[in-house]
């Protein structure tokens, strides 16, 4: 069966719903400043037209586009066709700027609705909503940090479609050392610079969707400190920009190939040479020098906040999938009947195995989905606060620092995982591209290695985000966890998970306290070999405790159903949150104390091991 022009993406909006005003509370922040002009019908519109403008539009160019990839001709890259039209279409319908301030011609949104609606674009179409994706990203650098005439010149341009955008880090020879950089900046006056060097790995790097694409390149200023301190930011357009906004003469910026990947094959991932010909001009973001590492952090933690949404979409996307798949094929006798051959045959759906498949990839989604949502109600309430109440501004923000790793790490690893569940609930058929798994799963693998690889993420949670503060933030963090389980440990249904996930609590803190020791006393050697597992711990505590407050939420709403058929839809979906919060914590949970057992044992085998140990060969 050919699924070339056909669309296989699916959401759930009842979930969605439930997590955006049951659970989150939504509805608290709308109507008032900043959120003045949204309410829940505002809400509900957007997440109606979103669903069917990503299923119309997006959805049909997934597998073509995975199956046409790129080329690159005459130095041009050419992305996917049909995607031309979907750019014009999405920033026509403004999907990009739901969230962003109106004051640059945005709406205005909370940011839980942007991470859904990006959520449904990057679902449908993984590929292609990288080259949006990215723009966006480049334009809030700008937006933050250039200059009145930078932000005239570009901040429109990008936020609109006009132009595109690019993050430009990684060299062949530094991959995540990025302060490496070979990339050189030669001040040639009147705030401009020649720009020398190469990046790859360039996601969006090059194509035909926009007039022009602007490129974020760091690079060291001529007699600049080495390492990240010396490192500037600068913009470098693909063809100039004159002060009056059009469009100039083509730069010297060229695309030495691309990349032939294993997965999301529609996005354009260059190798960009600099001033091959002694003539990249570009102007510094601001006006301030070896400011480059700070500048892109904005963008850098946007993106792995991305990743994670690209994670929790893709999941959601193989899931859907595969419980359509099971209801639908039909294969062997219910297990009390197996030996009768004349039984009728039943949907795999009834079997047992395929059934547990299906919960934790059910369980896994919606945690990593409340997971991300929670970050973005901790955006929201930043946004709130801001200018009315400092301590809670402080708070919300500390939280917001400390789960982007956990976000980016954790849902990227999950993604992979349920992606391969889906395969294995599909049997043979998930293994071949006339079904849509296989290439979640290829497009899946991506995201655990991108925008900083997990690892990277783990060293950022246990010694960047840990001590943030004087270690307020995880604090506030393990509180928030220990009153949720306080107050519930005793509820008629959940009380036993609940308590599971005191103990997994009470597992965090003392290993936190573990990594302060090791640091403390000089044994930094044991954090990196701990930083995973840890991060791990962290994710599938916050997940569990996400869970079961949704699952706490549904049994009171169980309780208040009225009997009939007419409330059948709702209930099934409530004892689903339930059950999905029980299985986690009863199958996933208990891996938290396990792990803090395992990590003090402080076992330094893969450090103690000879190299020549790994093999002969």
């Amino acid at each position: 069966m050919s699924t070339q022009a056909q669309n296989r993406y699916k959401a759930d909006l009842r979930e969605i719903r439930f997590l955006l005003f049951e659970q989150f509370k939504l509805g608290s922040l709308l109507g008032q400043a900043p959120f003045d002009s949204w309410g829940t019908d505002e809400v509900n519109m957007v997440l109606d037209q979103a669903y069917k403008f990503v299923c119309d539009v997006l959805g049909p160019l997934n597998q073509s586009g995975d199956r046409e990839g790129c080329r690159l001709e005459n130095g041009q890259v050419h992305e996917p066709s049909g995607f031309k039209g979907a750019w014009d279409a999405l920033y026509e319908a403004q999907y990009k700027t739901i969230a962003t301030d109106p004051a640059h011609g945005g709406q205005g949104a909370p940011h839980m609705l942007q991470v859904i609606t990006e959520e449904m674009i990057t679902g449908a179409n993984t590929a292609f909503s990288m080259y949006p994706g990215l723009a966006y990203g480049a334009a809030e650098v700008i937006q933050q940090f250039g200059t009145a005439a930078q932000k005239d010149r570009y901040l429109h341009a990008m936020m609109f479609g006009k132009y595109g955008g690019t993050m430009c880090l990684t060299e062949p020879h530094a991959g995540s050392d990025v302060g490496s950089s070979r990339s050189v900046a030669k001040k040639i006056g009147d705030g401009k610079y020649k720009i020398t060097g190469t990046k790859i790995f360039i996601s969006a790097g090059d194509h035909t969707m926009a007039e022009n694409i602007v490129h974020l390149v760091l690079a060291r200023v001529e007699g600049a400190p080495a390492g990240t301190k010396g490192l500037s930011l600068f913009i470098v357009p693909k063809f100039r920009v004159n002060d009056d906004g059009t469009v100039g003469a083509r730069n010297d910026v060229n695309v030495g190939s691309i990349e032939h990947k294993m997965g999301i094959n529609g996005s354009a991932t260059c190798v960009l040479n600099f001033g091959e010909n002694d003539d990249c001009i570009g102007e510094l973001v601001g006006t301030t020098e070896n400011m480059g590492m700070s500048q892109m952090f904005l963008l850098m933690n946007g993106a792995r906040i991305s990743v994670g949404v690209q994670g929790v979409a893709v999941a959601s996307f193989a899931y859907l999938n595969a419980l359509e798949y099971a209801k639908d094929r039909k294969q062997g006798a219910p297990m009390t009947s197996w030996k009768d051959p004349t039984v009728p045959r039943v949907a795999i759906i009834e079997h047992a195995d395929v059934r547990r498949m299906l919960l934790e990839m059910k369980s896994k989604v919606e945690g990593i989905r409340a997971l991300v949502m929670k970050l973005a109600c901790h955006q929201d309430n930043v946004r709130f606060y801001r200018g009315k109440d400092d301590e809670k501004v402080a708070y919300h923000q500390g939280q917001v620092d400390l789960l982007v790793p956990l976000v980016k790490a954790y849902g990227s690893d999950q993604a992979f995982r349920v992606c391969e569940l889906a395969i294995q609930t599909y049997g043979g058929a998930g293994y071949i591209k006339d079904y849509p798994v296989e290439q979640a799963a290829r497009d899946a693998k991506v995201f655990s290695i991108y925008e900083g690889t997990n690892h990277i993420q783990a060293m950022d949670l246990v010694g960047r985000k840990l001590g943030q503060h004087g270690g307020k933030n995880l604090q506030a963090f393990v509180s928030d966890v220990a009153t949720f389980v306080a107050q519930n440990d005793k509820h008629p249904v959940l009380g036993a998970a609940i308590k599971e996930l005191g103990g997994a609590q009470e597992a965090l803190a003392g290993m936190a306290m573990r990594l302060l020791m090791w640091f403390q006393t000089g044994r930094i050697a044991l954090v990196p070999l701990a930083a995973n597992r840890f991060l791990e711990m962290m994710s599938e505590t916050a997940v569990a405790w996400l869970l079961l407050d949704g699952a706490r939420i549904a049994v009171d709403a169980l309780a208040a159903l009225p009997a009939g058929e007419e409330s059948a839809r709702e209930r099934a979906f409530y004892e689903g949150k339930k059950h999905a919060a029980l299985f986690f914590a009863r199958n996933v949970l208990p891996n938290v104390k396990k792990s803090a057992e395992i990590l003090a044992l402080e076992d330094q085998s893969p450090l103690d091991m000879p190299t020549d140990g790994f093999a002969t060969v």
